[in-house]
């Protein structure tokens, strides 16, 4: 889980994301506290704290005084909003720069990623 190249505080925060995106916390559930997200990740509470501080600055995560951290209404579909435009950002406009250079029209690169879908979905794999 620990990736040396980015900071503790947004690996955990990410986790948390990808709990809320793949609905294992629901929206106004009680996410895990600091100290339970410290001990799992075995880093210092204040790390765990600053990543969910950031998720409550996002709008993702609220407080219940004396209760907990719950997840906002809303969230999911805040995360998976911004993650399809980092995937746009990342992905889909290099891959249309690309297809410029070689002369490849939107029908074509729409028909080249149905196809390899399509070789993923038979085969199992990617080729």
């Amino acid at each position: 889980m620990i990736d040396e190249g980015r900071a503790l505080f947004l690996q955990i925060a990410e986790s948390v994301e990808d709990a809320i995106v793949d609905g294992s916390l629901a929206e106004d559930s009680q996410a895990p506290s600091t100290n339970e997200l410290a001990a799992f990740h075995r880093v210092n509470p204040a790390t765990a704290a600053k990543g969910v501080n950031m998720l409550v600055d996002k709008g993702v995560l609220y407080k219940r005084r004396g209760i907990g951290m719950f997840v906002a209404p809303g969230a999911r579909r805040l995360l998976l909003d911004e993650r399809r435009t980092a995937f746009a950002d990342r992905y889909v406009e290099p891959l249309l720069a690309e297809a410029r250079k070689i002369g490849l029209g939107p029908d074509e690169v729409r028909t080249l990623i149905s196809e390899r879908a399509a070789q993923t979905t038979t085969e199992g794999s990617p080729r």
